[in-house]
C-alpha cells in the first residue's frame, strides 16, 4: 500500500486565514493548507517587526508569524504574513478590509487563537478551587480563548458567507463528548474549551443558510513548540523524550492541520457542520497521516482506557 501524500493542488486558489497561526497548532494547520496549494493569510501578535513579542503573551518565545508564512511557501502554498491582536475589533476589522480588497474573500477561516498556555500554569496550579486561583489571570485566559474567536468571526464572517461551500474550523482541547464529562484543569480552562466548542456548534447553525459548514476540531496530545521544550525534547527525538508513557501517542502540529485540509477539500464536509471532531477520527476517515505516515488517536485510547479495553499504544497510531 503506498504512502499518503497531500495533494499539492487541492486547495489551489482557495484563500485560507487561520488566526493564530504563530506556533502550535495554528502553525501546523497553515503549513498543511500550504502543503494542499492554499493561499493561507498567517495572524498573529509576535512579528520580526519593530514591535517585536512586545504585546505576546508568550514573551520572548523566538516564533514568528513571518516564519509560518515562509513555511507555508516553502510547502507550495502562498502564505502571507498579518500582524493582529484578535482581541482588538478595529485590527481585525482592517484585516478584513484588507483581505477583502486583496482576495475578494475567505474559503476557510480557522479560529486558533489561544496564547493562555502559560497563565493556565502547569500540573503543580491545576485543580485548584476557582476562589483560590487570581481572578484577572483566570478572566484574561477566558478573553484570550473566546473573546478573540467571536470578534474574529464577526468581522470575517461576511467575506465566507459571500460563496456557498465555506468552512469554519473552532481549534479547542477536547471533544464535545469529552468535556461534557470530564474536568478540564481548572474553572476558567474548562469553560475556555467547552464554549469554543459550542461557538462551532452556534455558529454552524447560522452559516448552514449560506452553505458555510463550522466545526470545532481538537488535536491529541500535541507536540509543540512549547511542549517539546517542557520535555527536552525536539521533533526529531520526542520519542526518547523523558514524558508520560501515553506521548507515545502524541502527534505533530501538521497532522491536525491535515484534518483541516482533509475537510476543506471535501465536497460533502457539510455533513460534519457542528459537530466536534478530533484529528485521530478525521484521519481514520479520510486516510491521511502524521509526518512520520502514522495516526495517532489518544482521544480513542483514553476513552478506551477509561472502559478497561485499552489495547497497547501501537493499536491507537
Amino acid at each position: 500500500m503506498a504512502a499518503w501524500a497531500p495533494d499539492p493542488d487541492a486547495l489551489r486558489g482557495r484563500v485560507a486565514v487561520v488566526a493564530g497561526a504563530t506556533r502550535g497548532a495554528g502553525r501546523g494547520i497553515a503549513a498543511a493548507l500550504g502543503e494542499a496549494g492554499a493561499t493561507v493569510v498567517c495572524t498573529g501578535r509576535t512579528t520580526r517587526g519593530a514591535a517585536g513579542s512586545s504585546r505576546s503573551d508568550y514573551d520572548g518565545r523566538p516564533e514568528t508569524i513571518e516564519e509560518t508564512a515562509e513555511l507555508v511557501t516553502r510547502l507550495g502554498g502562498t502564505g502571507i504574513p498579518a500582524v493582529v491582536d484578535h482581541l482588538d475589533p478595529q485590527q481585525v476589522e482592517q484585516l478584513a478590509t484588507r483581505i477583502r480588497d486583496e482576495h475578494g474573500h475567505v474559503d476557510v477561516l480557522v479560529n486558533d487563537i489561544w496564547g493562555a498556555e502559560l497563565l493556565k500554569g502547569g500540573p503543580d496550579q491545576w485543580d485548584t478551587p476557582l476562589w483560590e486561583l487570581d481572578l484577572e489571570t483566570g478572566l484574561r485566559i477566558l478573553r484570550l480563548a473566546i473573546d478573540t474567536h467571536i470578534i474574529t468571526s464577526h468581522h470575517l464572517l461576511p467575506l465566507l458567507v459571500e460563496e456557498p461551500g465555506g468552512l469554519v474550523v473552532e481549534v479547542t482541547d477536547g471533544t464535545t463528548g469529552y468535556n461534557a464529562s470530564h474536568y478540564r484543569i481548572s474553572v476558567f480552562y474548562d469553560l475556555a474549551k467547552v464554549a469554543v466548542n459550542r461557538l462551532a456548534f452556534s455558529q454552524g447553525k447560522e452559516l448552514a443558510p449560506f452553505g458555510a459548514t463550522a466545526v470545532s476540531l481538537t488535536p491529541g496530545w500535541l507536540r509543540s513548540e512549547l511542549m517539546l521544550e517542557a520535555f527536552d525534547a525536539t521533533e526529531a527525538d520526542w520519542r526518547a523524550a523523558a514524558a508520560p508513557p501515553d506521548f507515545a501517542l502524541s502527534e505533530s502540529p501538521r497532522y491536525v492541520g491535515r484534518a483541516v485540509a482533509a475537510l476543506a477539500t471535501d465536497a460533502d464536509r457539510n455533513r460534519w457542520n457542528q459537530r466536534s471532531l478530533s484529528s485521530g477520527e478525521l484521519a481514520r476517515v479520510y486516510g491521511f497521516t502524521d509526518i512520520d505516515g502514522s495516526q495517532p488517536d489518544v482521544w480513542r485510547y483514553m476513552t478506551d482506557a477509561e472502559d478497561g479495553r485499552a489495547g497497547g499504544y501501537d493499536d491507537y497510531r
